[in-house]
């Protein structure tokens, strides 16, 4: 079948986008390919496609939970059969759905970074009939990239145990990310197809001001539709959402603070336009596919132009007129210095923060290997009298140089332990019948039980002991007071994996020169973002698209600085009409005269082109 047949037959469409078609062909001749197209650039049908043409399933790696159930949900709502795996599943669910990928009819087995690594999904990769390897979000396996997930390192490891293509996407990554992410993949040879980064649709606005709170106001009720406000803190959040409501602006917030459940049900709310703005951090937007997002304002400068560029891409997808609108002072380059001093403590701090670490949790020398620990950071920065940010920026370097794994707002399954011995069990008197139908569940249901705490299925227990999760809850704690069973309820929290045993002081090797070379990566992102904002020459979507590499682009008329050079160049035009017959030498004179009577943005400009030779 041609990959215009499969367009047509699952999406409708009649064409594909820009590049989505050379992207197709190379993936089909079996090529690896490099795909990097604009946020809202139809990225999923560049492997989709493919796939659907080619005998297998397509082992698609994505560190997005909420993209993952969206796309597994869409492919099987157009008959397409798909498979993830995330966090939140037990080791039964994961292996269920191994077997299901190796020996069903399945398309698509999407998986986080994380479980390429685990033994269980090692032992299944000989039966697994992989097709296509798809590295969404590529750009997270590059050290040059603004978004490393050690992790995606794993996926270097992943091809020389599966031989098939590769197909690699993001939205952002520079010509040197575009390289090292080939060069991480082991590309067989080389090859970077790249969509015009171009939205025409799309108009980037800076403004310099001081009360960004009054133009956020302004924005929401001077551009109808649906609207994201992104901000660096929770409690702003809480606070400008709280502030816009009361102004008649139908607005909510959105941070990691808040449980899941609300999270939930405000992303949903927004999603149906009961909620018209989300003021939000940037834990919010990965992932959810809204088209008609009208603009997306920044109150702050982003940490690099990349988030930047991500971020403010979520507006307009539709392909109708928006706004993507950044608000900002010199308060915020201050911030952004300081950022990047929070966001790279010493590596003696690092070091000393490895050691608190298991001294918190009890851990000795020579042990801890493996062991996964529920990480309230609030708690051990008030255990250790630390600043909260630079212990969070500790754990995140000590990720990178390979000692932990430290996850965020990660869901932890309910667990139970039995404590009674087997043989004793039915010997014990409890109050309630369905307590003794759920232990013969519990029993029936997960081999260990009776020797560690297991990860459980609150759903499915629920189901097979004829009660909802509420009652199933209520009962796994009546059994916990008998002390019959230990129970650990499940929630959202992080997590620490230790990799190795508790190494001595002076033994932590925290790899100086990739400090170094990671700290000048983030000092040049910063400053990139702080010249962005600032520089009032260039039309500012030609900026960004300079940045990741496209040169030959043209203005985009829409802009701040485009709208302002159309004001300079009509004054010019009106001095001309003004003074006919006048010499170069004069206009000369009048661009570098301030009582000529131009304005300075028309002057600026005009002195510009004459020191080009452009007049």
């Amino acid at each position: 079948m041609e990959a215009r047949e499969v367009l047509q037959r699952h999406w409708g469409y009649e064409t594909f986008r820009p590049m989505q078609e050379e992207i197709i062909s190379a993936a089909v001749e079996g090529r690896d390919v490099l795909a990097i197209l604009p946020t809202g650039g139809g990225k999923s049908v560049c492997f989709q496609v493919p796939a659907l043409m080619k005998e297998g399933l397509a082992l698609v790696v994505t560190p997005l939970v909420a993209l993952m159930k969206d796309q597994v949900q869409n492919l099987t709502d157009r008959g397409i059969r798909a498979l993830a795996i995330h966090a939140g599943m037990d080791r039964r669910q994961v292996d269920l759905t191994l077997n299901n990928a190796a020996y069903g009819d399945f398309k698509f087995l999407y998986v986080s970074p994380e479980r390429l690594g685990t033994a269980l999904f090692r032992s299944y990769l000989p039966v697994l009939p992989v097709s296509y390897i798809v590295v969404d979000e590529a750009h997270c396996i590059s050290q040059w990239g603004y978004d490393f997930r050690p992790d995606y390192l794993e996926i270097g490891a992943l091809r020389k145990l599966v031989d098939a293509p590769v197909i690699a996407l993001t939205a952002t990554a520079t010509p040197q990310v575009a390289e090292d992410i080939m060069d991480k993949l082991g590309f067989r040879e080389r090859l970077l197809l790249r969509s015009g980064f171009e939205r025409p649709n799309l108009s980037y606005i800076v403004r310099r001001c001081e009360d960004k709170t009054g133009q956020l106001l302004d924005i929401c009720r001077g551009v109808a539709g649906s609207g994201i406000v992104y901000m660096r803190h929770r409690r702003r959040c809480e606070e400008v959402a709280a502030f816009l409501s009361e102004n008649g602006v139908s607005a909510s917030s959105y941070h990691a603070g808040l449980g899941g459940e609300v999270r939930s049900e405000r992303q949903e709310a927004w999603k149906r336009g009961q909620i018209r703005v989300m003021v939000c951090t940037n834990a919010f937007g990965m992932g959810i596919d809204k088209a008609d997002v009208r603009f997306v304002a920044h109150t702050g400068l982003p940490e690099s132009p990349e988030s930047y560029f991500q971020e403010a891409g979520r507006a307009g997808r539709d392909g109708e007129r928006s706004w993507a609108v950044l608000l900002w002072n010199g308060t915020d380059v201050r911030r952004l210095k300081q950022l990047l001093e929070v966001s790279f403590p010493s590596l003696d701090y690092i070091a000393d923060i490895y050691q608190k670490l298991h001294v918190f949790f009890e851990i000795p020398y020579e042990a801890g290997a493996g062991r996964q620990l529920k990480f309230d950071l609030e708690a051990f920065a008030k255990h250790f009298r630390l600043e909260r940010a630079p212990v969070h920026y500790a754990l995140k370097y000590l990720e990178r140089s390979e000692h932990l794994t430290f996850s965020e707002d990660v869901e932890v399954a309910t667990q139970v332990r039995i404590l009674v011995d087997r043989n004793l069990l039915y010997d014990i008197d409890l109050p309630d019948p369905a307590m003794v139908s759920l232990l013969e569940a519990l029993m029936r249901r997960y081999a260990g039980i009776f020797s560690y705490p297991v990860p459980v299925r609150e759903d499915a227990l629920s189901s097979a002991c004829g009660v909802d999760v509420p009652q199933l809850r209520q009962l796994l704690y009546r059994l916990s007071l008998e002390h019959v069973i230990r129970y650990i309820p499940g929630e959202r929290c992080s997590v620490v994996f230790l990799h190795h045993n508790r190494l001595m002081p002076g033994n932590v090797d925290l790899q100086k020169e990739k400090y170094a070379f990671l700290l000048e990566n983030a000092r040049r992102r910063a400053d990139a973002m702080a010249e962005y904002a600032s520089q009032t020459e260039l039309c500012r979507s030609r900026w960004l698209l300079r940045y990741f590499g496209q040169e030959a682009s043209p203005d985009c008329g829409t802009c701040d600085v485009c709208r302002r050079l159309k004001n300079a160049d009509s004054v010019v035009r009106a001095w001309w009409a003004e003074h006919p017959g006048a010499s170069l030498q004069e206009f000369r004179a009048s661009c570098a005269d301030p009582a000529g009577g131009m304005p300075p943005d028309a002057m600026a400009r005009y002195r510009r082109m004459l020191d080009a030779g452009e007049l």
